[in-house]
């Protein structure tokens, strides 16, 4: 055993040394091999599904490891919310053992195994890439795909579906605390990047020079602070001080990507704090652009106030285990920017404020979908309930009843209720007179509409002009 793991730190000390120095972790790191009395992982805290996947990969000659966040969170004494493993065989041979399996991914080739709703990711181990715009290697196995990496000017890796050895994959992990492996042959923990000693520390650092990691992959940056934030940790220094110059590549990822990851990191039950976080680094200023907009020094803004509140709610809520709406989340974050938008419309064009609403709200959704690309499902709450705050000052007639049957009515009493929080007395008044609409029954909703109407809330009607009726002209022949 002794000579297996000197032999492995041999290699991999052979490959820190010769490897492209993009991606070179400091040198002082060394592998560990931390024996089952060594650790605190037991078979029993981890997924019965992904002990499936580990155990048959294994079983069909392949070797394959519980790794990254998984590791780490069961170090932590903390549940893993995914289960993924790391594996020597090729997407196309780990689609031949699993039926129930899934090939993935342009950027990242990942295979997928479903159970129900649980679904196991499985990736290959990476290789090294070169500094050569793009890379190719055709497998012996002429049925397989060809082996392909490339990137674009600034360094950011576009494509990188470069299969290597175990070692080579852990040089590649992003940082320090997600270079762990847990293998069920033996029950081990590798640990590659001294991850377990920043674990101990509460350290998040990136393995290799940040400049060029964050150039790679500007999401790092994001993932820093996610993890920061969830673990409470700390940032290492030299991974923090490339952030702020470097905000602005996530410019340049895809819209799609970033919806998914703005979920993460606004929907982890710490929101608030990541938020914060982001906003240090001018992290969420390049997700949100609209919002970086109506930012202040003394953070005394209305849609400051409604962020700061919204995600403090979300938080909560997500404590006591209720559901989250990330469409009411998006409706109430961008809100104010909105209704100044409608403001600046309505001036300008002179269009009644309803239809400049109208626009300022498809203006503002269509701007934050070409940074994040919020699915239409979401956008469309978002309008239901933005046009529903205009509704509820209309009470009138049957107006009242019908707006209370209206699919969204209860996310927009909500989110009506929150606005009287950062508005004046009126939107108050109207939240609380809704509050007791609901509650009351139909002859207390009769009257208090009839009250509505004497109160003067009724417009009177505008008569039309009679138009004199033109006489009848004969035909033309």
């Amino acid at each position: 055993m002794g000579c297996i793991i000197f032999n492995r730190v041999a290699s991999f000390c052979r490959k820190v040394l010769n490897r492209d120095s993009s991606t070179r972790v400091p040198e002082e790191q060394t592998l560990q091999v931390y024996q089952r009395q060594e650790h605190s992982i037991s078979r029993k805290d981890i997924s019965e599904n992904a002990l499936k996947v580990l155990y048959r990969l294994n079983k069909a000659g392949y070797d394959a490891y519980l790794v990254g966040g998984g590791v780490r969170d069961l170090l932590l004494d903390k549940q893993p919310k995914d289960f993924d493993i790391a594996t020597n065989a090729t997407p196309e041979e780990i689609k031949k053992l699993f039926r129930n399996c899934r090939l993935i991914g342009r950027r990242f080739r990942l295979a997928h195994i479903l159970f129900g709703r649980d679904i196991i990711e499985v990736a290959t181990f990476r290789g090294h890439h070169s500094d050569a715009p793009v890379q190719a290697t055709i497998p012996k196995d002429s049925k397989q795909k060809p082996q392909i990496s490339s990137r674009n000017r600034e360094g950011m890796l576009l494509r990188d579906n470069v299969y290597g050895t175990i070692d080579e994959d852990a040089e590649r992990r992003d940082f320090t605390i997600n270079a762990l492996y847990y293998s069920v042959k033996d029950f081990t923990v590798t640990d590659y990047a001294n991850g377990v000693e920043d674990l101990n520390n509460r350290i998040v650092r990136l393995m290799g020079d940040p400049e060029t990691r964050y150039r790679e992959d500007p999401v790092r940056m994001l993932r820093a602070v996610r993890f920061a934030v969830k673990l409470d940790m700390d940032i290492d220094l030299a991974t923090a001080a490339p952030i702020q110059e470097l905000s602005s590549l996530l410019q340049d990822i895809p819209a799609a990507r970033l919806f998914e990851e703005s979920l993460k990191l606004l929907q982890s039950g710490q929101g608030l704090e990541t938020y914060r976080m982001l906003r240090e680094y001018n992290l969420f200023q390049q997700l949100f652009p609209i919002l970086a907009d109506h930012f202040t020094e003394d953070q005394s803004s209305q849609t400051e106030k409604m962020i700061e509140h919204i995600l403090a709610s979300t938080d909560k809520r997500i404590a006591e285990d209720k559901r989250v709406n990330p469409a009411f989340i998006y409706a109430a974050m961008l809100w104010y920017p909105m209704m100044i938008r409608a403001e600046e419309v309505s001036f300008a064009s002179g269009l009644s404020f309803y239809d400049a609403f109208m626009v300022a709200s498809n203006d503002i959704l269509d701007d934050q979908v070409r940074t994040i690309a919020i699915p239409r499902r979401h956008t469309t709450t978002v309008r239901d309930i933005w046009q529903q705050q205009l509704r509820f000052a209309r009470r009138s007639g049957k107006r009242a009843f019908k707006t209370m049957e209206h699919p969204k009515f209860r996310a927009a009493y909500d989110f009506l209720e929150m606005r009287a929080l950062f508005e004046g007395h009126d939107i108050k008044e109207l939240a609380q007179w809704w509050a007791e609409f609901q509650n009351a029954d139909r002859n207390q909703r009769g009257k208090m509409v009839m009250n509505v109407n004497e109160g003067g809330n009724r417009r009177p009607r505008r008569r039309r002009p009679q138009q004199r009726r033109k006489k009848p002209q004969p035909k033309s022949s």
